[in-house]
């Protein structure tokens, strides 16, 4: 039966191959570990370890594991296929998503929402009918989350956080918003949702918030799952990268690239260039200010191509690596 599910889903949402292996693990873990709020987590880590060696700890108090997909290679899609999956293979029903920021926030719910360009849940026959309701930071103080007694809800609900608003909420130990008291719910969200007894929770670009307050509070929800989905599985602490210990599936920029989901990159280079002539940060300055104007010549032909062609605008990028989190965000000043 589940190979049943994983053929469906992956045809009707066209997953490439690195999205159904993941797809495939986690099929495979919903097998060996039981999904229940009563389940031992030590129990689970010991199936998962079996067969699975590279998940060390859940570094959490229930089952997590992440998936470190590289940027590009369709997290979101993914985060869809395993909510499609678990919600017809498992019959669960509740999701809650968290986003790291407003930007991805925003695009998190664009793209579960039905009739949009980039819908997750397109061609998914069963929510063509009934597509999973879907509760956000901004409204669910309205209930709109809350089955209640209402007759027929047997739908999935998507709830959609973003974990920097809640992060800027606990500031000074005051509990976040989704923790206060609803008048229309008579008790707040939070404890709604830590309630159900099928509540799993995906994590987008979890690197970014996984040390935090906001995610600490959240992590009380106690769901009976977590997915983590992130291109770099690696947290900032003491100066020095501390790799992820729940990494079930590691599909990195290197092979997305041999694959040819990611585009090879067009290296900037100057003739007879000395980089000794420079101060580091000089230097960061001159590939940055290179980069960026190899990057806008690039957009201006593109552009001329497509109208010249009647081909339709392709948007190019900038891949800039940096050494660690606080380079990166050096970098971005």
């Amino acid at each position: 039966m589940a190979v049943q599910h994983i053929n469906a889903i992956s045809n009707r949402l066209s997953l490439r191959p690195p999205q159904r292996e993941s797809l495939e693990i986690l099929a495979r873990v919903c097998e060996i570990i039981e999904l229940s709020k009563d389940a031992d987590p030590a129990a689970a880590l010991a199936a998962i370890k079996s067969e699975f060696p590279t998940v060390e700890d859940f570094e959490r108090e229930f089952p997590s594991l992440c998936f470190a997909l590289a940027t590009g290679v369709g997290k979101t899609r993914l985060m869809g296929a395993f909510i499609a999956y678990l919600h017809l293979a498992e019959g669960i029903r509740n999701f809650f998503v968290l986003a790291p920021n407003l930007t991805i926030y925003n695009k998190l719910i664009a793209d579960f929402t039905p009739n949009t360009p980039k819908y997750v849940f397109k061609g998914i026959g069963e929510f063509t009918t009934t597509p999973p309701v879907v509760i956000t930071g901004d409204n669910y103080e309205s209930g709109a989350g809350v089955r209640g007694g209402r007759l027929f809800d047997d739908g999935v609900h998507v709830n959609i956080f973003n974990i920097s608003k809640i992060n800027s909420e606990v500031r000074g130990g005051s509990a976040p918003r989704i923790k206060r008291l609803s008048e229309y719910i008579g008790q707040s969200y939070f404890e709604y949702l830590a309630g159900l007894d099928d509540l799993v929770m995906l994590m987008d670009e979890s690197h970014r918030y996984r040390a935090t307050a906001g995610v600490r509070a959240i992590n009380e929800l106690k769901p009976i799952l977590g997915l983590e989905l992130t291109a770099t599985p690696q947290v900032e602490a003491g100066g020095r990268a501390v790799p992820f210990k729940n990494v079930i599936y590691s599909y990195p920029l290197a092979s997305a690239m041999t694959d040819g989901f990611v585009k090879e990159p067009a290296v900037a280079t100057r003739e007879n260039f000395d980089s000794n002539a420079y101060s580091a940060e000089g230097l960061e300055k001159v590939k940055l200010e290179d980069g960026v104007r190899i990057h806008e010549n690039t957009k201006v032909e593109l552009e001329v191509y497509a109208r010249n062609n009647d081909k339709p605008i392709v948007k190019p990028f900038m891949l800039v690596v940096a050494a660690d989190t606080n380079h990166a965000n050096a970098l971005q000043q």
